[in-house]
């Protein structure tokens, strides 16, 4: 697994035995069911504390279709973008979720699946914090150990499912 930390994001990606097409559907599906953007333990945990901070932490349902869309909701996330990706190789696609909760700033969650040969593809993920305001600033100096236990507990829970779901 690689990994990659800046005072904004936290990256991990994984090279999965996996054709890319195939790997897309799963990181993006938008079928009635467990999914990994709702019911990761850390979302489900973020969730949760939003709520009780008096926040929007939402559970929307998600949509029941083969993927997800710009404008979908799904658990506390906004789809930003689903699709895919106009430079790069065919097969390239990306995944931007918005975290609808209480937080001093934006909260993004990006997937991206890029085919890496014959049945291989990476698969990229990168949570970013952009502050708002001096609290948001201070914010950000507290969130860099929160973002990598994040992003390592839900990296592990994607790469499991793909692995699972691997014909």
């Amino acid at each position: 697994m690689e990994r990659r930390t800046s005072l904004t994001s936290t990256t991990r990606a994984s090279r999965l035995s996996l054709d890319a097409a195939h790997a897309w559907g799963l990181v993006a599906s938008a079928r009635t069911g467990p999914q990994w953007y709702v019911d990761a333990a850390p979302f489900v945990l973020r969730g949760a504390v939003d709520r009780l901070a008096l926040g929007r932490g939402r559970r929307w349902p998600v949509p029941d279709r083969p993927v997800l869309r710009a404008g979908d909701t799904a658990g506390f996330w906004e789809v930003v973008e689903s699709g895919p990706v106009a430079e790069g190789p065919a097969d390239h696609h990306r995944l931007v979720l918005e975290a609808r909760v209480r937080a001093p700033g934006t909260v993004r969650l990006t997937t991206e699946v890029t085919p890496e040969g014959p049945r291989c593809c990476r698969v990229a993920q990168t949570v970013t914090f952009t502050p708002s305001g001096v609290l948001g600033r201070a914010y950000l100096l507290t969130d860099v150990p929160a973002r990598e236990a994040l992003m390592e507990l839900v990296h592990r829970r994607v790469v499991r499912d793909l692995e699972r779901a691997a014909p």
